[in-house]
């Protein structure tokens, strides 16, 4: 049967997808709208079949929060040609939508959502493979809650943190929004020292310990000297005891103490391309 460009928009604009692909779904459909769609989805499990071991090195990641939740989300594709698109983008948006509205908590609890009527999430993504060629993977997602949670997204939208606080009012929002760009820019690996394992823990001392004998210190004093360099190490790399960015005479914890006695950061996720 005669296929008419209308069809064919109506289609594209349904799904996204290509018109030659929209051309042949209707064709194959005999013209039959909702079949459509479903040859769409069957091409797009056709694709993720093949592009299964494909690498998806580019992407998106959105953090977004209200009052006392939060929610992050990273989506994967395989070229930043599809990341930087303006209807990848919204769709991704859409996703994180669903989640929010929902209350999911975990990457399996989002997929299993209805995306709508007919697709769930996880069915999305696999019609999305058909329409876009590539492989898609959301490879992070989390659900933060506390008094206060604070989104940042770093432009570009490769990276953005959320931060969980344990007061409320406006100065403590503002206050979240510069240890979110904190998180960011100095990617801290636990909140505190009390947050890093004892593998970690053991390797720092060991180099430390290497490095002091290395350099001609005393056997005797090398324990000691190890100590101190693990010291070191978690004031640089634990949130609350890194030096704030925008006075590095403070530190993150004196920072919140001095917004709010008390104040303090119980959780933080950050997520990024590289």
């Amino acid at each position: 049967m005669a296929i008419t460009a209308a069809q064919v928009k109506e289609l594209r604009d349904k799904t996204g997808a290509g018109m030659m692909d929209c051309k042949k779904a209707l064709a194959e459909a005999e013209g039959d709208f909702e079949k459509a769609i479903d040859v769409l989805r069957k091409k797009g499990q056709k694709v993720a079949a093949k592009r299964g071991d494909n690498e998806v090195k580019e992407g998106v990641i959105f953090a977004e929060s209200k009052g006392s939740v939060g929610y992050i989300l990273q989506l994967n594709c395989e070229t930043d040609f599809v990341a930087k698109n303006a209807d990848f983008q919204a769709m991704i948006k859409s996703i994180m939508q669903v989640g929010m509205d929902k209350g999911a908590a975990t990457t399996a609890e989002l997929m299993a959502l209805p995306y709508n009527e007919k697709l769930s999430v996880e069915e999305k993504l696999t019609e999305q493979i058909g329409v876009i060629g590539e492989k898609l993977e959301i490879s992070n997602f989390a659900k933060v809650e506390a008094e206060t949670v604070v989104a940042y997204n770093h432009p570009g939208n490769q990276l953005a943190t959320l931060v969980a606080l344990n007061k409320v009012g406006e100065a403590v929002e503002d206050a979240g929004k510069q240890v979110a760009m904190q998180v960011a820019a100095m990617n801290p690996v636990a909140l505190n020292k009390d947050g890093i394992d004892e593998a970690t823990i053991a390797r720092e001392l060991e180099v430390g310990k290497d490095l002091a004998i290395q350099e001609g210190k005393p056997a005797e004093m090398a324990d000691k000297i190890a100590q101190g360099r693990l010291g070191k190490f978690f004031k640089e790399n634990t949130l609350l005891s890194q030096a704030f960015i925008k006075d590095n005479k403070s530190s993150v914890e004196q920072f919140l103490n001095s917004t709010e006695k008390g104040l303090t950061v119980t959780e933080f996720k950050r997520f990024s391309l590289s």
